[in-house]
């Protein structure tokens, strides 16, 4: 069945690019209603803004929705990761700026009020979309790849000259928790040699190494505390795909791989996706296909602590 909340939960930090408050509260919705966000510091006008691949304005360093109206909400990767790696369907994200809050970089935080808030099950079938033949695109080096499959796999590669980070790759089935368990308290990351291009550039402007982002700089790591994950970063990549992919308007049973791969990619494979005659199909989900979808099966004891550290 289709899920949304049991009740509200708020989310108070700032935006990763723009360094400006924001508050962010998730509300519960009826079955069908899918996963809109609402600009409630627009008075007059469309403040609507659904969760869609087609409303994707693609960036390189986000996800921006825009409606037709030109109203946005950016960086909504990360509370989609942590929507879908926790089973929900159709909530409506009320929003008082552009940006999503940034919380630890992570999906961790979203992942953690959700559950605490609890889910509630709606009187409807779960509508996904299987994919029926393989899709790929390929930009500048980078590809991105959905290959048929009977549940939600992702596959990522990376390749950094930083040393610190080097060339990572992780396989993960998607089942029932291991979202939360394997991937969501995995932090945004970037390059210090990056850091000074964006910021110069009016981004990155709410971004704190160790408190809210990781910078690695050549053999040097700034995390606060230390590294989740000795393979944080390739982890990151794949949280960030799974939120790209819950744009596609419901759960995706696929594997998706990606090969130094980033937003914009998956978006441009989801269009290629819908756009290429049978390579999907929208079906209504029996116990057995959703027993399959992310977030299934979920417990509080399996979600990461504050405190898990590797170094």
């Amino acid at each position: 069945m289709q899920n949304t909340l049991k009740a509200s939960v708020t989310f108070d930090g700032v935006g990763l690019h723009s360094g400006k408050p924001v508050r962010m509260i998730l509300k519960p919705a009826s079955a069908g209603h899918g996963i809109c966000f609402r600009r409630t510091d627009i008075a007059l006008g469309n403040t609507m803004v659904p969760a869609l691949w087609d409303r994707v304005e693609r960036t390189p360093l986000c996800t921006r929705l825009v409606n037709a109206s030109g109203v946005s909400v950016s960086t909504v990767e990360h509370i989609m990761a942590g929507l879908a790696g926790c089973g929900i369907h159709n909530v409506m994200i009320d929003i008082d700026g552009p940006e999503v809050p940034i919380m630890d970089g992570s999906s961790a935080h979203f992942v953690r009020g959700i559950m605490q808030t609890g889910i509630q099950r709606l009187a409807a079938p779960v509508t996904a979309y299987q994919i029926l033949k393989p899709v790929s695109v390929s930009h500048d080096g980078a590809t991105a790849t959905l290959l048929p499959s009977n549940r939600l796999t992702i596959e990522f590669h990376i390749d950094f000259a930083e040393t610190a980070i080097g060339r990572q790759s992780k396989t993960l089935d998607l089942r029932n928790g291991a979202f939360a368990r394997e991937l969501c308290d995995s932090r945004t990351f970037c390059r210090r040699v990056d850091v000074e291009s964006m910021q110069a550039n009016g981004l990155a402007l709410g971004g704190v190494p160790g408190e809210n982002a990781v910078v690695f700089d050549g053999p040097q790591v700034e995390s606060g505390a230390g590294l989740r994950h000795s393979d944080e970063p390739v982890r990151h990549k794949m949280l960030d795909a799974l939120g790209d992919l819950s744009l596609a308007g419901g759960p995706v049973f696929g594997h998706y791989i990606g090969e130094r791969a980033g937003h914009s990619l998956t978006n441009t494979l989801l269009r290629a996706v819908f756009a290429t005659p049978g390579a999907v199909r929208q079906v209504s989900c029996d116990a057995a296909m959703t027993a399959r979808l992310p977030g299934q099966g979920l417990v509080w004891a399996e979600i990461p602590t504050d405190a898990r550290r590797v170094a």
